[in-house]
């Protein structure tokens, strides 16, 4: 078969013995390092990817994708209901009211969010239901005065399902801010596994939360959740200018967008210094190369006597850095794609081994380490091992097409 004489010659050091016993080590620590910064890259990457997708699936368990909200509020929510249902990827429109206030149980209080809801239609469009204990939804009943609370919010209180609590809301009369008081009896625990919601979140019947707010039993906005969280932004721009210059608009990528812009930034950081791992075993070739240089200098002299061009004898020497840099490039691609793909096999392994845990509940969103392998991640991570592999030849290169065979074959 036909093989161009720069790869003939590049791959045939490679395989050559005495090459071997002279740089093989140097060569080996550089393959291998450089397949560890892939793998340690692509796995670091998955999990972070990971990381977000779960985040951002547990905050939307219980919050509204957007919200059209009016603080004269909505006396017939299922007009704007017929308006949004139409939107593309809208999959439901519920109605809310939403209030900030104090919850007290005892000599304990504790500041909530208190959303009011229709047990029905929240139901239906959420997983609140599988949050909570069963029936609690259905005893939300207007009137009654039932409450069910954040799993954290209630364990801070010191009450459970049957107890009674009391919540303040502030409530402007004249001019004059007034708190205003209501008797609630605890009807459920709500158990997100999100701190932002176990630990703050209240909800009530909406007729009782309008009441308390002085709506007169109107909703104060809708709710809209999406088949895809990112089709607010279709929404968004579709809307724009055409609401009500009352009403106001917010979706999940305004209310959350410091978080994730935070994790946006820490993944491009992470990268960045990763990638400078693996630019320093691709350039450990670099003195591999020049050793074979330093070896070869008769050779490439003889090749050069017999009309090789300059050009064409770095080629061997990039052959020889390539076939390096590619073999660990493939293969840090191999481990990072086998570590991330059983990443939830390995991290307990390792927990158990170590006796630690790596995601403590109290200190982020999820305690089992997720793992998202995206393509983009899976391409660009290898290609740019390989490229950098492929740049630290360059230096050697030059240095072998540059020798003089009259001054390498002076004592021959």
């Amino acid at each position: 078969m036909f093989q161009p004489l720069e790869w003939f010659i590049g791959l045939r050091y490679l395989r050559s013995r005495r090459w071997r016993a002279l740089v093989s080590f140097r060569t080996a620590a550089s393959l291998l390092g450089l397949a560890l910064g892939v793998t340690a890259l692509i796995v670091i990457l998955s999990v972070l990817n990971g990381l977000e997708a779960e985040t951002r699936t547990r905050l939307l368990t219980l919050s509204a994708h957007a919200t059209v909200s009016s603080p004269d509020g909505f006396a017939d929510w299922r007009e704007l209901e017929e308006r949004f249902a139409s939107a593309r990827g809208v999959a439901a429109v519920t109605p809310y009211v939403r209030l900030e206030g104090m919850l007290a149980a005892g000599a304990s209080l504790r500041p909530a969010v208190v959303r009011g809801i229709l047990p029905e239609e929240e139901g239906a469009s959420s997983d609140l239901a599988r949050l909570i204990d069963r029936g609690a939804l259905e005893n939300l009943l207007p009137g009654e005065h039932r409450i069910l609370l954040g799993s954290v919010l209630a364990a801070n209180l010191g009450v459970v399902t049957g107890d009674p609590v009391r919540l303040l809301v502030p409530r402007v009369v004249d001019g004059r801010v007034l708190p205003r008081v209501r008797g609630f009896t605890v009807g459920g625990v709500i158990d997100a596994g999100v701190p932002d919601h176990d630990t703050s979140l209240a909800l009530v019947h909406l007729e009782d939360a309008s009441e308390l707010k002085g709506l007169d039993g109107a909703a104060e906005g809708v709710a809209l959740r999406f088949d895809d969280p990112f089709l607010v932004r279709e929404l968004a721009a579709a809307e724009r200018g055409a609401l009500d210059p009352s009403w106001r608009y917010s979706d999940w990528t305004a209310e959350y967008r410091n978080l994730f812009t935070a994790m946006r930034i820490e993944k491009l950081m992470m990268s960045i210094i990763l990638l400078m791992i693996v630019g320093v075993a691709a350039f450990n070739i670099v003195a591999s190369l020049m050793m074979v240089v330093i070896d070869k200098q008769k050779d490439i002299a003889i090749l050069r006597t017999y009309g090789l061009e300059a050009n064409r004898v770095a080629r061997v020497f990039i052959v020889q850095g390539a076939a390096i840099g590619l073999a660990g490039a493939l293969l840090g691609l191999g481990l990072g794609l086998a570590l991330a793909f059983n990443i939830d096999v390995v991290v307990p392994w390792l927990e158990r081994t170590f006796g630690f845990q790596i995601m403590p509940g109290d200190v982020y969103y999820v305690t089992a380490l997720p793992s998202e392998v995206q393509l983009f991640d899976a391409v660009a991570v290898p290609l740019a091992a390989f490229a950098l592999a492929v740049l630290a030849t360059l230096y050697p290169a030059r240095r072998a097409a540059a020798i003089a065979p009259a001054i390498a074959l002076r004592y021959d």
